[in-house]
Parts: C-alpha cells; structure tokens; sequence
C-alpha cells in the first residue's frame, strides 16, 4: 500500500494538514477544506488569494462544494482504516460483561432477605414474604413484575419514576417510555441496541486514533531524518566555502609574498650601490684629506730644497670634484607591480559586489514555503507540515535557515568558481614572473659567507612533547641523545612512537631562517625539517622516508639525502656542524657543513604547502646532537 502514500498528500488540505472536509476547489484549481479557506479569507479581507499559489481575486469567488473529491476522500480513509489494522495487529479493548443477574438483590422492605420480583408500578424490590400481597390483592393485579433489577434508583426516570429502558443519542441521555413523547422527533433506540451502536462507533474511533498516532511517530521520525540531511548538506556547503575560500587566501598570499618580494630586492639592488658608492666617496675623501694635509706640510717646511722638491711632487697631483651618480628605484617595476596589485584588488571587489547583488533565485527545496514535501513511503495519510506556495518573487526574503538548502548557495560557490580564475591568472603569472626569481635567491644564498647567514640565524628549541621515549632532551632542551632505558614520557599525540626523534618547539611558515647543529660523540643521526602532519608512527614516521619530510643523514661515515624514501649519496666530509637555511617564501632548504668556511651539502627545491619544523634523528647508542644558540 506504499503506492497510496503520495495519494495521501493530494488528498490533504494545505492549511490544516488533515484530509479534506467538506472540499471546495478555487477558480485556480486548487482545493481547500469550506471552514479552513473562509477562515483564512475572513482573516486575510480583500483581495483573496489563493494560499497555495497566490492568486489574486478582487472579489470573494462564489464555491461549491466538490462532492467528487468528498467521495473520494472518504473511500480513501476507509481503505486506509483497514490497512492500519491490517498491518499494525492492534485490536480495540472490549467491554466487559454486565454483573451476573443472578447476583443477590436485597427486597427494599425488609432489606435482609433476597428479592424474588422487581415492581415496575411500586418502583421496588420484594422478597417472597413481601411479594405475596402483590399476587393476592386484587389491587396489584396490574402491577407489571420483573426479575430483581440491580441499580433501581439509578435507572429509574426522576421525572416519571419509571424504568429508563431508552436511549436518545441527539441529547445523550437515557429516558423512559413516557419520556418518548417529549423526544417523538429524536431517534431513541434500546440501551442494549444503543450500547452496542456506540461501541462499535468508538472502538473504530480508537482505531483511526491509533493509526493517527502511529502515523505521527512515523512522521516523527521522516522528520528528523530530513533535518538530519538538511544539516548534513548544509554541512558539506560550508565545508566547499571554506576551501575555496581557503584556496583564494592562498593565492592572494602568494601573491603579496611576490610583490613584497620585488619591492624589497629592487630596495636591496639600489641600497648596494649607494653602499658601493659610499665606499668609493669615502676613500677618495681620505685620499683628498691625506694630499691636504701633506700640502699643508709642506708649506711649514723652511728648507728652500725641500720645499721645492716636495711641492713640485704635490703640485703634480690632481684632485677632481665629488660626483654622486643618478641612482634610483626602478619605477616602472614597482609601478607594474602596484598595478597588478591595485587591479587584482579591483576585480575581487566587482567579483564580490556582483555576487552581493545577485538576488537569489526563488526555488524552493521540500520543507520550504513552497511545494508540499513529498510523504515517505511509511507515512500516514495526513501529512507532517504542508505550507502553501508563494508566488515567485515573494515580498519578503525567505528565512536564513531556509537559505541553506536553497539554490543560491551554489550560486554563491558558483559566483567562488568563478572568482578563482583571476586570482589563478594573476598567481600564475607571477609566478612564471618569479620562477627565474627564485633561482638567483637560491643562488644568492648559496653564495653567502658564514656571518652571512648567522644574520638568519633563529632559535631552535626541542619540544618534550614530540621526543620519543628513548631521546634524551637536557641543556635547556637544545641537546639530544640516546638513553640507556626508555624514560617512559606522558603519552601526548604529537610523540613520536616509531623512531628516536624529536621536532623543534617552534614552526615556520614564512620568512628564512637559519640553525646550526653540532654532531658529538659518533655520527648515526639525521638533521632536517618536516611537516607537522607527518606520521607519528610505523614505518612511513622515519625522517626523509615520507613526502612531508626532508633530511641528511648520518650513518657511520656515509652521508646521504632523503625524501620520500628516495636516497641520494652525498660527498663525506669531515665538519661536525651542520648549518639548515629554510627559505619558507621562495621554496628550498640548504644544507651546509660548516668548518671554516660553508660547503654546500645538499639543497631541496620545494612548493611547501604546510608549516615546517625542525627535526632530528638519533638512532644509534651514544649519538647526540646539540642546537647551537644564535649567539
């Protein structure tokens, strides 16, 4: 009978959710209990509309009742009486069966022996002994006797103090056979023919309200799973939102990273050389001073010889006026990037005010101020909620919570879709501006001295909360070594489970930073950087043997590079200390051996995605390494 569930919904009134009573069909088509749309009318006053489609009447339409669809909603509650008590097994209680007649009745004279007849006439019960002048009076002959009747006074008719053998279903009470005359226009049954009418119409009332009770409950529950997906797929929206947002953020960061990035190195490119300039200036300032003071000499020399000898000498010596050459910041480039700049920001701000003044389309999902919401296969035929249609550019903006399941709001990831591409157009075309970039930063810091890259140079700290049971943190958590017994730390889920390591307390994420490492004792150990999502345990948490970490390791005397599980054999070298430079802005991390002067060891080029933290790997008994201290 599932196919008879949506059946139910056409048959329902769409403003008291019950099936139609008494229906009446609007000049529109649509169709309405008589006492539901006057209601609504009186309430509403002219112009009437229609509450399902908002039709728009002047005057009051003039309706007749839809004797067709009355028919056909009272077959179909019918049908669905039956199959609810067909399907559901639930039989109404039945009455229970009078007191036995047989029961003593006292005699109303005596009040102690057992009454043989009840007087119709005398209104009263008589034993034996009491009943006999009633058989041998000639004055009781028409006295009428019945077996003894329980209850007398109750049944008894207070205004012709007769037996009330009668029932009057129009005014609900029990009457006699004199009171008939007064109820002549009424339909008075027998109470044994009236009781039995009136049980059989409440035990089916008591079946129809079960069914309505079971109906709801399983309304009931088809509405919390339609809240359930609402919600759900509101959920799995604003998740979309926040990664396309998400992805937006990171453009736009990618490309104030670049512009920032060539301002700063066309400030640096003009800054060297008024230093170089300065220099020039300030040695051929000293020079002219030296050559003023020795004229000045010379002019106190007495000896007409020496003087002559040592002006001649001086006089020959030129000097030339100080000339500062035109230096100055490439306008045009930072023009160009201003303008990129400024136009990147003009075209979020028409993407956005476009997608603000979009009005959002008037399509409403189920559960919405428009279609009714189709039933569940198990529902009753009553419906759980039922709103009327509006029209389709309703005055007022529907509720936010309606919103959600709305078709706007893919228009909202629509409007993000297209959004993206100019962010994407811009990025790209900085960074095909930037990639020759990157190369001469890569370059530039390889070449730099020492001292040179101490000015990058960060404290690092070991976190406790990453070090695996058997490394050993001490020196203010800067040193870390292999213990003899496991140390038995708290359990906390950044730590390491696997493998002897340990992350450094703080991540980066921009800018360059540089640390250096000594290596003490013997040399089986690994210094490097990974992300904070890398794994905790099992084989893949190993440094340099996943994609989220890169490394160089020491094992022995051999020296190698890992990421990935890939391994790349390094030249050995004999320096103890290892210098890491992390350039988070322009993607690469160096490894240096530091002695006397810097060697590159090896050098990774990345696109890093997440924050960075350094990272190191003891594994063998007796290795340490100390994190130096900027100083």
């Amino acid at each position: 009978m599932a196919e008879l569930c949506p059946l139910a919904e056409e048959l329902s009134c769409s403003i008291c959710l019950e099936p139609f009573k008494v229906p009446v069909t609007t000049p529109c088509g649509h169709n309405f209990c008589t006492s539901c749309l006057d209601e609504t009318w009186s309430v509403q006053g002219a112009p009437f509309k229609c509450p399902q489609c908002r039709a728009v009447y002047r005057t009051r339409p003039q309706l007749q009742k839809n004797t067709v669809l009355c028919a056909v909603v009272e077959q179909f509650l019918q049908v669905e009486l039956a199959r609810e008590e067909a399907t559901d097994g639930w039989t109404p209680p039945s009455r229970p069966v009078e007191p036995s007649s047989s029961s003593p009745v006292a005699c109303d004279h005596c009040l102690k022996a057992t009454a043989a007849k009840t007087c119709l006439v005398c209104m009263a019960s008589f034993c034996e002994e009491h009943l006999q002048p009633h058989l041998d009076s000639p004055v009781f002959r028409d006295h009428q006797l019945q077996p003894p009747i329980r209850d007398l006074l109750r049944r008894k008719c207070p205004q012709h103090n007769r037996l009330r053998d009668f029932f009057c279903p129009e005014h609900g009470e029990c009457i006699c056979h004199i009171c008939l005359v007064e109820h002549k226009a009424c339909s008075p049954a027998p109470l044994s023919q009236a009781s039995a009418d009136l049980e059989t119409k409440l035990k089916n009332k008591l079946t129809v309200m079960c069914g309505h009770i079971n109906g709801a409950s399983r309304a009931l529950d088809d509405v919390q799973a339609r809240q359930q997906d609402v919600r759900e797929t509101a959920n799995r929206k604003l998740e979309q939102l926040r990664q396309e947002y998400m992805e937006m953020k990171a453009l736009i960061d990618a490309s104030e990273a670049n512009s920032l990035r060539k301002i700063k190195e066309e400030e640096k490119r003009v800054s060297s050389k008024f230093d170089s300039i300065y220099q020039i200036l300030l040695k051929k300032k000293s020079e002219i001073q030296s050559l003023k003071e020795e004229i000045e000499l010379a002019l106190t020399k007495g000896d007409e010889f020496e003087f002559l000898e040592k002006a001649s000498k001086l006089q020959g010596i030129s000097t030339k006026s100080v000339y500062i050459p035109k230096i100055e910041l490439n306008n045009e480039l930072i023009k160009g990037v201003y303008q990129g700049t400024l136009g990147l920001k003009n075209e979020l701000k028409g993407h956005i005010k476009k997608l603000q003044e979009k009005k959002p389309e008037e399509s409403f999902n189920p559960g919405d101020s428009g279609a009714p919401v189709p039933p569940s296969t198990n529902k009753l035929p009553h419906p759980v909620k039922k709103i009327p249609k509006e029209e389709k550019k309703p005055k007022k903006p529907p509720p936010a919570s309606a919103l959600l399941s709305k078709v706007p709001i893919f228009g909202v990831q629509e409007s993000l879709m297209d959004l993206k591409p100019a962010l994407e157009d811009v990025a790209s075309a900085s960074q095909q501006n930037s990639a020759q970039d990157k190369a001469k930063v890569l370059d530039a810091f390889l070449a730099k001295t020492r001292p040179e890259l101490l000015e990058y140079a960060t404290r690092v700290i070991l976190d406790y909360n990453t070090a695996h049971n058997k490394v050993a943190l001490s020196e203010n958590y800067t040193v870390a070594s292999v213990a003899d017994t496991p140390l038995n730390y708290r359990p906390h889920p950044q730590r390491f489970l696997y493998c002897s390591q340990v992350l450094g307390l703080h991540c980066y994420k921009r800018g360059v930073h540089y640390w250096e490492v000594q290596l003490q004792k013997n040399n089986f150990c690994g210094v490097g950087i990974c992300y904070g999502s890398m794994d905790r345990q099992g084989l893949e948490s190993r440094l340099g043997r996943n994609r989220a970490s890169w490394c160089v390791e020491w094992f022995n005397t051999k020296i190698s590079a890992w990421h990935n599980n890939v391994e790349k054999v390094l030249p050995s070298t004999k320096a103890t200390r290892v210098g890491v430079l992390l350039n988070c802005d322009h993607g690469f991390v160096i490894f240096f051996a530091v002695g006397d002067k810097t060697h590159l060891m090896y050098k990774y080029k990345v696109d890093f995605t997440e924050a960075l933290y350094p990272a190191f790997w003891v594994f063998s008994a007796g290795a340490t390494i100390s994190v130096l201290s900027p100083k």
